[in-house]
């Protein structure tokens, strides 16, 4: 396939999965190959409301924090498209990936808890739902309860079963013509 010579989908490209899928490090360079813009959810609520989400999670709540998200999804509802890594949790709130779809497309970034986990270990950024006395017995839980809404995606991908620039060169097909060249 030639870049630029197919059609791009008209919408979003979402990336979901659990913290630690690689939304945003996947969701950068897919938007650069794709000259779009690119919206790390986290990043953004911090930029707004001048806390961490850490701090947010913490003074306001978890539920406070889904709502800036959810208002984040209505107003992008109207950008032109972008890819978007919206938090892990985005997925919980009702309505939200209506808000983008179609056209958008939403991909599950699959990754198992426990690779998650590691992958989060040799992070410095701070998860709240995550930090508890058994970091291992939280995502495994947040995995339970996320895997159904994650299943309502239009495409998953196993980020475990592929090197970096596979998954980054499948992500940008899918924005051409709706497949994915993994396989």
């Amino acid at each position: 396939m030639t870049e630029g010579t197919d059609l791009q989908i008209d919408g979003h490209l979402v990336l979901v999965g659990l913290p630690g899928s690689g939304k945003s490090t996947v969701g950068r360079a897919v938007a650069k190959r794709l000259s779009r813009p690119f919206l790390d959810f986290d990043a953004e609520i911090e930029r707004r409301e001048g806390l961490s989400v850490a701090r947010l999670f913490a003074e306001k709540g978890e539920a406070a924090f889904r709502e800036l998200e959810h208002a984040l999804t209505r107003e992008l509802a109207a950008a032109p498209p972008m890819v978007l890594a919206p938090g892990g949790g985005w997925v919980t709130i009702p309505g939200a990936m209506a808000l983008l779809r179609p056209p958008g497309r939403i991909i599950h970034l699959q990754i198992s808890p426990a690779e998650a986990l590691r992958r989060l270990s040799r992070s410095r950024i701070v998860r709240p739902l995550l930090v508890q006395a058994d970091p291992a017995m939280a995502m495994q839980a947040l995995w339970e309860r996320r895997s159904g809404l994650y299943a309502r995606a239009d495409v998953a991908v196993n980020v475990e079963a592929v090197d970096s620039q596979r998954l980054i060169d499948s992500v940008v097909a899918l924005a051409h013509d709706g497949t994915l060249g993994i396989g």
